[in-house]
């Protein structure tokens, strides 16, 4: 493969940043643009290890005084020849830094490619380099944790474990058919059973991870919704913790929906303050309205706020019976530091109405109630235990444990309908032919590609 160059250290102005290059002529084309104070040849300095050297332009002139670090092929990241420029983070520094790279020879890596060829030389799996975007990525300690993880196998493992059981069926079927002459011992079913009866148990557990990994990654879509001027802004405002959202005193103040990310209790909530629900004639209003329903319609958690200072109308009980509907919701007695005005409302929790996870009095002004409402959302949405990290974070990856799955219980049934072992191994290579997709073992070029085309450019 050719040699590539990119800044591994995002743009803009820093203490430090990192130009990477990869390629088997990788430490030859930094030697073209670093110099060493003794004038020793780069590909002399010990591997591994951080050298004091003089960055050059183009022309030759030093532009910064930096660290090198040489990784020998194939104990580097991507598993080629790695060097690492590490430089003062100027942004002309590191731009001319490039330029001299490419004057060497250097050509400019391609979003995701160093970990691609990583992938390509054997020095991780592709769940592992899902994972380094996954972990690019994270917006909570909780996902970092899980991408971590997995960057280190903990899906791989067991995946592989069940394709390796699985090989093993297959390889043991074709030699006894291929060499009928030799002394080999042919499976027995009740061998066959229980590989299969503990690849499908494995394989289950694995997809069952599916949802949650879904909310680690993706975060849980919320809604607040009330009638107008109850406080669904001012609570916005107090999870952010900064007033993203116009509060006044008038009602109807919020015409459409917004929409922030917020880390409640640990857990990701993607939250919609949505415009208050209410008859109203205004035609822009009626719009913001219709998409306030439509917000608490595709909801995973509704935060159904009412006014505890007002007495509750009937609009609010239509609204608190609307947001039953949902399996998770939290009822927000709102404005908890004025006086409260009026009974409870009366809503019939019986189906297919769900009685709410909690009820919350909170206070916007004073924050009375928000640890409350944090503890309530950890407790619907709990997260998975630090190291876990089995946790399935993507589309491709669940469909194909599914597949795998899948292949696996029919495998399971032919064999217990007496079906002959031809009939059992064509399904049991649909399954090895899932499981290789997932971990990479067998996989298509363009699926190859969409993976890394997610990656930033250095990476």
């Amino acid at each position: 493969m050719d040699t590539i160059a990119a800044m591994a250290t995002a743009r803009g102005t820093a203490g430090v940043g990192v130009l990477r290059i990869s390629g088997e002529e990788a430490v030859a084309t930094a030697e073209q643009v670093v110099r060493r104070p003794n004038g020793a040849a780069l590909a002399d300095a010990p591997a591994r290890t951080l050298v004091r050297c003089a960055l050059l332009d183009g022309s030759g002139a030093v532009i910064d005084d930096i660290l090198a670090v040489v990784f020998p092929a194939p104990h580097s990241y991507t598993g080629e020849n790695v060097v690492e420029l590490q430089c003062h983070g100027a942004p002309v520094v590191l731009e001319e830094g490039m330029r001299a790279l490419f004057a060497a020879g250097a050509r400019q890596a391609r979003p995701g490619e160093f970990t691609k060829r990583a992938f390509l030389n054997g020095r991780m799996d592709l769940t592992a380099a899902e994972a380094v975007i996954d972990l690019i990525d994270a917006e909570t300690v909780q996902e970092a944790h899980n991408a971590a993880l997995q960057l280190n196998g903990a899906v791989a493992r067991p995946a592989g474990q069940v394709y390796d059981a699985l090989m093993e069926i297959a390889s043991r079927f074709y030699a006894v058919v291929d060499y009928p002459d030799e002394d080999i011992e042919p499976l027995q079913q009740e061998e066959i059973a229980r590989t299969l009866q503990e690849g499908a148990a494995a394989l289950r557990a694995l997809l069952s991870t599916a949802e949650r990994g879904r909310i680690l990654k993706k975060g849980v879509r919320t809604a607040i919704v009330g009638r107008p001027n109850v406080g669904k802004s001012s609570l916005l405002n107090a999870l952010l913790g900064y007033e993203r959202a116009i509060v006044t005193d008038v009602a109807g103040t919020t015409r459409d929906t917004v929409e922030e990310k917020v880390l409640c209790g640990g857990v990701l909530l993607r939250l919609t303050d949505t415009a208050g629900i209410r008859e109203t004639e205004d035609a822009v209003e009626k719009i913001g309205v219709e998409r306030s329903r439509k917000a608490m319609e595709q909801a995973e958690l509704v935060l159904a706020v009412l006014d505890s200072s007002r007495s509750v109308t009937e609009e609010d009980t239509a609204i608190l019976e609307q947001a039953a509907r949902h399996e998770k919701w939290i009822l927000i007695w709102s404005k908890a530091d004025l006086p409260a005005e009026g009974p409870a409302p009366c809503v019939c929790f019986e189906a297919p109405y769900h009685a709410p996870a909690a009820v919350v009095s909170v206070s916007a002004v004073t924050g009375q109630g928000l640890d409350v409402l944090e503890q309530t959302v950890a407790q619907e949405f709990p997260l998975p235990e630090a190291q876990e990290g089995t946790l399935l974070t993507n589309n491709r990856q669940s469909e194909a444990v599914g597949r795998a799955l899948k292949a696996v219980c029919s495998a399971r049934q032919a064999l217990e309908a007496g079906l002959t072992p031809d009939a059992v191994l064509t399904d049991v290579e649909e399954a090895l032919a899932a499981l290789g997709e997932l971990i990479g073992k067998t996989v298509r070029e363009d699926l190859v590609a969409t993976i890394f085309s997610r990656f930033c450019v250095g990476k």
